[in-house]
């Protein structure tokens, strides 16, 4: 027979299963989509779109283009299959960044993010990813900091005007290496069209994305999808540094879940990884709901 603290256990534990079980199959209000480049090169336009739309993506991510007639192309292609383009990635702020001391050079990053605030306007997207600044043996810490907001500024009326959010990125540009630093960064333009893109595999290796997420909290307007391994090569004795699909990296899924229901996201993440095949996207598309729901596992 069952005493009364045998019984209270049993119903804890059972309490806590409960629990468990309907916190992993909670799924957060974030819609999965996929970057352009993802889909095949040998594909058209319209038939790239109806791929990731077979595939089960809710929306789309492309790149500036300057070709006119590609541009509408896709904004036919994103109408006809049902598949909104939600952002555009800018493709100048490499070549050309904004915190160049060339004022040659930063004109010209600050024509091609024009023309991507243009793109994201005639295709319905609501932002523009743009990557901040470079640090280099040419531009400081300091100077980056200071060109690069001074540069952006210069967007903020266009972006008013086309009701199209600046989404900053941090990447491996040496530069906002710190959640704190780039809340900041963010905060000093005053302005609610310039956000923060948040990349989730790119700051692994200095810091913890999650503990990203919840410092930068509302400011986060997009995500980037994409796992990252470290780890020692037992055939070659040496350590190996490579992006990895979801799931097969270093990343604690289950900790990026907590910290996004947490600062209650619900926008859209996109998944930026290799390109691939039918079966690959799907498969991607398959881990990217593990972990929208918690439960996508690190690999052991």
């Amino acid at each position: 027979m069952m005493n009364r603290r045998s019984f209270l256990q049993t119903a804890t534990a059972l309490t806590v299963m409960s629990a468990v079980s309907a916190r992993a199959s909670t799924r957060l209000p974030i819609r999965m989509a996929v970057e352009y480049n993802m889909l095949p090169e040998n594909m058209s336009i319209l038939q790239r779109f109806q791929l990731a739309k077979d595939c089960g993506y809710e929306q789309i991510e492309c790149p500036t283009t300057s070709d006119q007639a590609d541009a509408e192309a896709m904004k036919t292609a994103s109408e006809k299959v049902g598949l909104p383009i939600h952002s555009v990635m800018n493709m100048d702020h490499w070549k050309y960044p904004f915190s160049s001391i060339d004022p040659a050079v930063v004109e010209k990053s600050l024509e091609g993010a024009r023309t991507s605030i243009r793109n994201a306007h005639l295709w319905g997207a609501s932002t523009v990813l743009l990557v901040p600044g470079v640090v280099n043996a040419q531009a400081s810490y300091k100077d980056a900091y200071t060109r690069s907001q001074i540069a952006i500024r210069k967007l903020i009326p266009l972006a008013e005007e086309l009701n199209v959010s600046l989404a900053l990125e941090e990447v491996w540009n040496k530069f906002l290496l710190s959640p704190l630093e780039f809340a900041r960064y963010i905060d000093e333009y005053n302005s609610p069209h310039i956000r923060a893109y948040f990349d989730v595999g790119n700051v692994v290796l200095y810091g913890y994305p999650q503990d990203w997420i919840r410092t930068l909290g509302k400011r986060i307007t997009k995500l980037h999808i994409k796992d990252f391994s470290f780890r020692r090569d037992k055939a070659r004795g040496e350590m190996v540094a490579r992006w990895v699909s979801p799931g097969d990296g270093d990343i604690d899924w289950t900790a990026i879940y907590t910290a996004l229901e947490e600062i209650g996201y619900q926008g859209t993440a996109t998944l930026e990884l290799s390109s691939g095949d039918a079966d690959y996207l799907k498969e991607m598309r398959r881990r990217f709901a593990l972990i929208l729901s918690g439960e996508l596992r690190p690999k052991a």
